[in-house]
C-alpha cells in the first residue's frame, strides 16, 4: 500500500513540475523577464519542484537521431519502420493538407514497393514483392486517393496491376541509377524543416491544439445528436407499432383463454367467432383476404399437412410469418473475358455496345445483394471495365460523347449503378476525366432525357465524396442547379429530388457557401418557393441547403433584407402546417425552426447532415 502512494506522489510531482516549467517557458517566451524570476523565486519558496529544462539541445538531438532513422529504414526498404517514424514524428497538419508531403510521400511509396525488385536478396522476393503492393494498393485507396486528380501521378495507379514494371515504359524512370539519390536527397530537405526544434512554447501549442480539437469535437458531437435524435424518432415509430401489435394480441390470447374454458364447459364455439379471431390476427391486407377464404364450417378443406402440429391453415400461416428465412446458398456468376467486352465497347456496332452496356448493368444491379454482388464489383474493378488505367486515346468512358443516344444513355445508366456502390464511387473517383464528361453531358443533354437524370443521380451520389465536391464546386455546377430549380415546375420528380439534394451536398462546404454567396439574393428566392413543394424529401433537402448557406453573414443579411422570416414560405409553410401534423410534417418543421433559429441568431441551432445517401 505504501509503495503505490509513494508512487502515486512521484506521478503528482513530475505532472506538477512539468506544469510548472510550461507556464515558466511561456512567460520567458512572451517576455515577461520580471515576472518570471518572480515566480521561479516563489516556487524555490515554497519548495516546489525543480523547473524543468524547455529542452531545445535535447530536441535538436532526438531530431538528429530520428533523421538517421528516417534515412536508415530509406536505405534499406524497410516500409514498416519508414511508416512508424512517418505517422509519428510528421504532424498531422503536414502530412495531410501540404501538397509537397503529399506528393513525396506517393513517390515514397513506389520507393519501397519495387524495392525488392532492384535490390532482390532471396528466394523470398515474390511473397514480399506481393505484400508491398497490396500495401500500395491499399495507399492508393485510401491515402492516396486524393491526388487521382493530378496528371503527375495518374500513370503510377496502375503501377500495381502492371506483371513486370522494370520492362514496362512507363515506369523505365524509376529503375533508373539517378532516381533513388534524387528521391532521398527531396527526403534529406524535407526532413531538415519538418524536424527543426519548435520555439513556440508547449503551453501554447496545447492551447491551440485544445481549441481546435474542441471546435471539431463540438462539430462532430452535434452531427452525431441530429442522426441520434433521426434515428430515435424512426425507432420511436417502431416501438410504437410493436406495442400495439403486442396489446392486440394480448387481447385476442384473453379471449382464446376465455373460449377454451367455455368449451371444458360444454359451450360450442360458432365459426363466426373463429374468423373474427384469425381476421384480427392478421393484420395485413393479403393476409386478412387469405384469414376470410378459410372456410371454419369444413375444418381441413383449406390447407393439408403431413406436420402433426400443422391441423389448420390460419395456424400454419401464424407459424410461417414468424419462421426465421434459410439462408439460400449464391452461386457465383460465370466469367467474362473483359478484354474482348472492352474491344466491343469501342471498336463494336452501336447496337452491340448498347446491349453491352445493358448486360454490364444487369450483371451488377441485378445480382444478390451480398457477397455476389461485391464479387461482381469487384471483377469490374480489376479488370478496369471502363479503362480507367487505359492509356489508349479513345476509351469505353469516352461512350458519353457517343452519337447514339441510345448508347450515351445506357453508358450513364451504368455509370449511375457504379456511383450507388462505395467501392463503385471509390472506382469512378479515380477517373480524372469522368466529372468532365459528366458536367458536358448535363450541360448538353435534353432537359428531360434519361440519360441526363441518371448523369445527374451519378452527381449526386460522387458529391458524398470530398475531392469530387470541391470539382464539382469549381466548374460553377451550383450556379446551373440554381438556374435549372429556378424552373422547378418542369422538372420531373427524379431530376429535382436529385438537384436539389447536389445543391445541398455542395452548400456543406465553404466554397459552396461562397459561391451562394455571389448570387444570394437569387438563390434565396429559388429554395425559399421550393419548400412549398409537396414532397417532403424536397422540402427536407431544401431546409438542409438554407440551414447551411445562412451560416454566411452576407446572405443573412440578404435574407433580411428580403424579410424572409416574415413574408416567405419559410413562416407561411409553418402556419399552413399547424393543424395537420404527421411524424414527417413535424421532422419538416423542426428542421424549420432550425433556420429560421440560423436566420435571428447564427450558430444557435445544431448543424444538420442531410445527405441524400451514405457513403
Amino acid at each position: 500500500m505504501s509503495s503505490r502512494k509513494s508512487l502515486k506522489m512521484g506521478e503528482d510531482l513530475a505532472s506538477e513540475s512539468d506544469l510548472l516549467s510550461m507556464i515558466n517557458e511561456y512567460l520567458r517566451f512572451a517576455e515577461f523577464e520580471e515576472t518570471a524570476r518572480v515566480f521561479e523565486k516563489e516556487l524555490k519558496r515554497k519548495g516546489k519542484p525543480a523547473l524543468r529544462s524547455a529542452g531545445h539541445s535535447r530536441r535538436d538531438s532526438s531530431a538528429i537521431v530520428i533523421h538517421d532513422d528516417f534515412l536508415s529504414s530509406f536505405n534499406d526498404g524497410d516500409y514498416k519502420v519508414f511508416s512508424e517514424l512517418w505517422a509519428k514524428n510528421i504532424p498531422p497538419e503536414i502530412r495531410d493538407f501540404d501538397p509537397v508531403a503529399q506528393k513525396l510521400e506517393f513517390y515514397l511509396q513506389i520507393h519501397f514497393t519495387i524495392y525488392p525488385l532492384k535490390f532482390p536478396v532471396g528466394s523470398h522476393d515474390k511473397g514480399e514483392l506481393e505484400s508491398r503492393i497490396t500495401h500500395f494498393k491499399h495507399y492508393l485507396e485510401t491515402r492516396g486517393a486524393a491526388l487521382s486528380q493530378t496528371t503527375e501521378f495518374l500513370p503510377f495507379y496502375a503501377l500495381p496491376f502492371v506483371p513486370n514494371p522494370t520492362v514496362h515504359p512507363s515506369f523505365q524512370e524509376l529503375f533508373q541509377d539517378s532516381w533513388m539519390p534524387e528521391l532521398r536527397e527531396k527526403l534529406e530537405k524535407f526532413l531538415s524543416v519538418t524536424l527543426k526544434a519548435s520555439n513556440t512554447p508547449r503551453l501554447l501549442t496545447l492551447y491551440n491544439e485544445g481549441a481546435k480539437g474542441n471546435k471539431e469535437a463540438i462539430q462532430q458531437m452535434q452531427l452525431h445528436l441530429t442522426e441520434a435524435e433521426r434515428k430515435s424518432a424512426i425507432h420511436m415509430r417502431r416501438f410504437a407499432k410493436l406495442q400495439a401489435d403486442h396489446h392486440s394480441l394480448i387481447g385476442v390470447t384473453a379471449e382464446l383463454v376465455d373460449s377454451l374454458e367455455a368449451t371444458v364447459r360444454g359451450k360450442m364455439i360458432s365459426p363466426e367467432y373463429l374468423q373474427g379471431v384469425c381476421m384480427r390476427l392478421f393484420s395485413g391486407h393479403m393476409r386478412q383476404s387469405a384469414a376470410q377464404s378459410v372456410d371454419f364450417t369444413r375444418p381441413g378443406t383449406g390447407y393439408c399437412s403431413v406436420s402433426p402440429y400443422d391441423d389448420g391453415y390460419a395456424s400454419s400461416m401464424l407459424r410461417a410469418s414468424v419462421a426465421p428465412e434459410r439462408p439460400k446458398e449464391v452461386p457465383l456468376l460465370p466469367s467474362l473475358d473483359y478484354e474482348k467486352l472492352k474491344k466491343d465497347l469501342v471498336n463494336g456496332s452501336d447496337q452491340l455496345k448498347a446491349l453491352l452496356l445493358q448486360a454490364l448493368r444487369w450483371r451488377l444491379t441485378r445480382s444478390l445483394h451480398g457477397e455476389q454482388r461485391d464479387t461482381v464489383l469487384q471483377a469490374f474493378i480489376s479488370n478496369d471495365v471502363l479503362e480507367r488505367y487505359s492509356s489508349k486515346q479513345k476509351t469505353v468512358l469516352h461512350l458519353m460523347k457517343s452519337k447514339n443516344e441510345i448508347v450515351r444513355q445506357y453508358m450513364s445508366r451504368l455509370i449511375n449503378a457504379f456511383a450507388s456502390l462505395c467501392g463503385g464511387r471509390m472506382y469512378l473517383s479515380q477517373m480524372p476525366s469522368l466529372l468532365r464528361f459528366l458536367l458536358d453531358c448535363l450541360k448538353t443533354e435534353e432537359k428531360e432525357s434519361v440519360t441526363r437524370e441518371n448523369v445527374l443521380g451519378a452527381l449526386q451520389k460522387l458529391s458524398l465524396r470530398r475531392a469530387q465536391q470541391s470539382a464539382m464546386i469549381r466548374d460553377g455546377l451550383i450556379g446551373w442547379l440554381v438556374k435549372e430549380l429556378h424552373d422547378s415546375d418542369c422538372l420531373s420528380d427524379y431530376t429535382l429530388e436529385y438537384a436539389i439534394s447536389l445543391l445541398m451536398n455542395l452548400c456543406l462546404r465553404t466554397q459552396g457557401k461562397k459561391k451562394c454567396a455571389e448570387e444570394a439574393k437569387h438563390v434565396l428566392k429559388v429554395l425559399t418557393e421550393l419548400l412549398g413543394h409537396e414532397n417532403h424529401e424536397i422540402r427536407y433537402y431544401v431546409n438542409g441547403a438554407l440551414y447551411s448557406i445562412l451560416s454566411m453573414p452576407e446572405i443573412r443579411e440578404e435574407a433580411k433584407q428580403m424579410s424572409m422570416e416574415e413574408t416567405t414560405l419559410l413562416r407561411c409553410y409553418r402556419i399552413m402546417k399547424k393543424n395537420q401534423l404527421n411524424s414527417t410534417d413535424k421532422s419538416i418543421n423542426h428542421q424549420t425552426d432550425l433556420t429560421l433559429a440560423r436566420l435571428k441568431k447564427p450558430g444557435s441551432c445544431v448543424e444538420v447532415s442531410l445527405d441524400k445517401e451514405a457513403c
